[in-house]
């Protein structure tokens, strides 16, 4: 694998004559949550299946941005100075501070929800430039039916998001065409940190019949505020990422991010062996799957019917 690897035209950019068999990658992740660090590890575990092991042939430089977007900023900064070969940005944020430091090193992203939407890409099918990678759209409709079918007969939708992320406000904007269409409302709580979710969640359990939140980074790192609250308060919450659930949210109909992890690091080897980044298309998830949690089913005494039991991964039995 190491003769191959030092074939490769990425091989050695920016390295010391020590290091020129060793792919530099740059993986910057905006925040510590459930679903981001699946995507971290299957991204790396599966780039060593393949025979990229870091710290041999490979050497990965992983950052964490704790949520601020400023040390994305410099984190990203950080990359080029280094001259890393690729990299690799988990979530919208991190992509778009990527692409605001470099035109030229190949950047492969992770968990984008709206790629068009964030201005990441203009077409899906020809990306153009230097960036590429792997979508986590969900489909708020699909949410609101499987909603319909464990607690039916919701008039009004909390939503719960971050109005700087713009993943969540296109999946928010969605639902709310999704409601009028429907006759239903929807009610916004949008905050902008982690610490105004606990008062955003108490708001909206008020007001709401149930409450939704897309794959909001902000929210799916105050998880737990946010599930206490709306258990308590005895209302359904619906969200957009496995993890979330496996967190202690009711159910979702989404992707699984283990696979998309896998499908970035493919794409991270596929740029590594020669691929134009600006040819290869945007992949998005087909297979999309009903989970739930029926321990805060249980605690908010709702009764999952056996239709979705059926078809459904129980994250409060199994794991991601």
């Amino acid at each position: 694998m190491l003769a191959a690897v030092t074939a490769l035209g990425l091989t050695g950019c920016g390295g010391s004559s020590g290091d020129e068999d060793v792919i530099k990658v740059g993986l910057v992740q905006l925040v510590e949550h459930t679903s981001l660090d699946q995507i971290r590890e299957s991204i790396i575990d599966r780039l060593e299946e393949e025979g990229y092991v870091d710290g041999e042939n490979i050497s990965i430089d992983y950052q964490n941005a704790q949520n601020e977007q400023s040390n994305l900023q410099t984190i990203c900064q950080g990359f080029v100075a280094d001259d890393v070969d690729v990299i690799i940005a988990i979530t919208t944020p991190a992509t778009q501070a990527a692409m605001n430091v470099t035109d030229e090193i190949p950047i492969v992203f992770s968990a984008v929800t709206d790629p068009i939407a964030s201005e990441v890409v203009s077409d899906l099918e020809n990306p153009g430039g230097n960036v590429t990678g792997t979508s986590d759209i969900v489909s708020a409709e699909q949410i609101m039916g499987l909603a319909e079918e464990i607690t039916p007969g919701y008039e009004t939708i909390g939503a719960l998001y971050n109005s700087s992320e713009t993943n969540s406000v296109a999946v928010v904007e969605d639902l709310k065409e999704y409601a009028a269409a429907n006759g239903l409302e929807v009610e916004e709580a949008a905050v902008t940190n982690a610490s105004e979710i606990q008062q955003a969640a108490q708001s909206l359990a008020q007001k709401c019949d149930i409450v939704f939140s897309p794959t909001d980074n902000t929210v799916a790192s105050s998880i737990a505020t946010a599930n206490q609250v709306f258990i308590e308060a005895g209302v359904p919450f619906y969200v957009g990422a496995d993890s979330m659930v496996k967190d202690g949210a009711l159910a979702t109909y989404g992707i699984n991010y283990q696979v998309l992890g896998q499908e970035t690091a493919d794409m991270v080897i596929e740029i590594i062996n020669g691929a134009d980044p600006a040819e290869m298309p945007v992949r998005t998830m087909e297979d999309m799957e009903v989970y739930i949690n029926s321990q805060t089913a249980a605690d908010m005494g709702i009764d999952i019917p056996q239709a979705v039991l059926d078809r459904a991964t129980d994250l409060a039995k199994e794991d991601l």
